[in-house]
């Protein structure tokens, strides 16, 4: 398994904003065929920073997102929502519970 965990800072203003373009992404991963997870979360301390949990069942599937019209679109809109740059982390899968899962 194929797994980025991104850290995306939003300006304050734009936070309702952000909720809806990545709700809409988040509900196209979700239908894509090798999407296991795709979580979204919200600081308690800091609510303009968002974590963003990708699992998908190989590093294929997550190039395949990266083409998808519901990426592309939160893609074109996400940098003037952004207050800085988002920095990602991959990591491979070692005890996962899923019914997608290998």
């Amino acid at each position: 398994m194929f797994i980025q965990a991104v850290h995306i800072y939003i300006k304050p203003d734009k936070i309702d904003e952000f909720k809806e373009k990545i709700q809409a992404n988040h509900e196209g991963s979700m239908n894509e065929p090798g999407c296991v997870r795709f979580d979204v979360a919200q600081s308690r301390d800091d609510p303009t920073e968002f974590f963003i949990w990708e699992c998908y069942i190989d590093e294929d599937a997550a190039a395949s997102h990266k083409i998808t019209p519901h990426y592309l679109a939160f893609k074109e809109v996400a940098p003037e929502l952004q207050s800085r740059d988002r920095c990602s982390d991959f990591y491979d899968g070692v005890y996962v519970n899923s019914d997608k899962a290998e």
